[in-house]
């Protein structure tokens, strides 16, 4: 299956001397798209912090390389260097910096983690202006109706029914996806969970108390798209606000959820305080509206990833709340100005009163009402600037 990140990565390390740092969830792809790039390269080599072989090369010391690769191959081909899960390695900032320092002249570099590797940055030398990130989601409307990414806001494309209800049932992490059953996905769901809880979390953030972590993990697929109040979540739990603090920012960083916080310039009486909750993996959470709504949140988060990481311009999501309880959904922000104002609705084909307030403060280019279940419209969604119901259907077949 092809992936849009793959020839974007492969012309960026052709074309600039940074290492390229690719994150995401555990297995949303991030190896399968290092490996599909390898194979474009003459030489290189793989080398994956889980595979005890792998490791103990690492950890003989940076000059490793020079035993593969002689010399001249070096100089003369860049071949491309693969570390896989490194983030697992304590000093891996350092020995990473020191690898790179090395050796960029003579290949090219890749590096993944399925944790947030500038959160793992803390201590030693900065490894600033040193490498480009690229954040890996999960399968979307629009990378499986056309992995072309050519064009920002694409023309409509119609993703199959089978294929769409698919994608909204079991996610769009490609094994579940691919799959399509009911007995593989749970049966994946229960391994990657422990993998992520388990060994994951509890070895690299040393959490001890892992149960009421599993605890938090499990209210928060009942809380998607609602305000984080850790108080009262600490009190389900029976800990300290500030240690279900501490746990949701953890689960942020191994990519189990994220945050949407409030947009509050330009906004009158607007309520500024808390983010509001999202699983990575939409197939997770229970509610059918809610659901929807976390299905276009992370494909609304992959799309101000992906056009932030490509250089395009700084895009960032939010969401709009005041003191009145007007509130839409999320809103696109491009170059600290907004950009696309979205509503998520399951079927209401009447214009949310909230869209047409927040437009006449903030005067964002685009204003949608989004309808999960209406068909699709093979008619772009961009040509009007005026608010537009549309079909989920074609709004996210024009993202990313």
């Amino acid at each position: 299956m092809d992936r849009i990140y793959e020839n974007v990565i492969y012309k960026n390390l052709q074309q600039y001397p940074q290492m390229v740092f690719l994150v995401g969830a555990r297995q949303v792809g991030k190896t399968t798209i290092a490996k599909r790039i390898q194979s474009k390269f003459q030489s290189s080599v793989y080398l994956n912090f889980d595979s005890l072989k792998d490791r103990q090369l690492i950890l003989s010391g940076q000059s490793f390389i020079e035993d593969i690769f002689p010399t001249n191959m070096l100089t003369n081909s860049q071949p491309l260097i693969i570390f896989d899960e490194i983030h697992k390695y304590r000093g891996w900032k350092n020995y990473i910096k020191g690898f790179y320092d090395l050796y960029c002249n003579h290949c090219k570099i890749i590096v993944t983690g399925s944790a947030r590797l500038d959160v793992f940055q803390s201590g030693g030398d900065s490894l600033m202006g040193r490498y480009f990130q690229y954040n890996i989601h999960p399968l979307s409307v629009s990378e499986l109706a056309s992995a072309d990414n050519s064009d920002f806001l694409k023309n409509p494309i119609e993703l199959s029914p089978e294929c769409f209800c698919k994608l909204f049932k079991y996610g769009g992490f490609p094994d579940p996806y691919n799959n399509a059953a009911d007995q593989y996905y749970n049966m994946w769901q229960a391994t990657r969970f422990k993998q992520l809880i388990h060994e994951e979390i509890r070895s690299i953030a040393n959490l001890q108390e892992i149960y009421l972590l599993e605890i938090l993990s499990e209210i928060l697929k009942s809380r998607a798209g609602q305000l984080l109040n850790s108080s009262n979540l600490a009190k389900q739990i029976g800990v300290t606000p500030q240690t279900v603090s501490r746990w949701i920012n953890i689960l942020d960083r191994f990519y189990y959820c994220f945050m949407v916080r409030p947009w509050f310039k330009n906004v009158t009486r607007s309520l500024t305080k808390d983010p509001k909750v999202y699983l990575w993996d939409w197939s997770l959470v229970e509610g059918e509206g809610q659901k929807v709504e976390n299905f276009i949140a992370s494909h609304l988060l992959k799309f101000v990833n992906f056009y932030s990481d490509t250089g395009l311009g700084r895009f960032e999501l939010f969401y709009l709340r005041d003191i009145d309880k007007r509130e839409v959904d999320f809103l696109i922000v491009r170059d600290h100005k907004p950009f696309i104002m979205v509503e998520s609705k399951s079927s209401e084909t009447k214009m949310s009163k909230s869209i047409e307030h927040f437009r006449a403060q903030l005067l964002p280019k685009f204003s949608f009402q989004t309808v999960f279940n209406a068909d699709f419209v093979s008619k772009s969604c961009f040509n009007r600037e005026s608010p537009l119901i549309v079909p989920v259907k074609t709004f996210l077949s024009q993202l990313i």
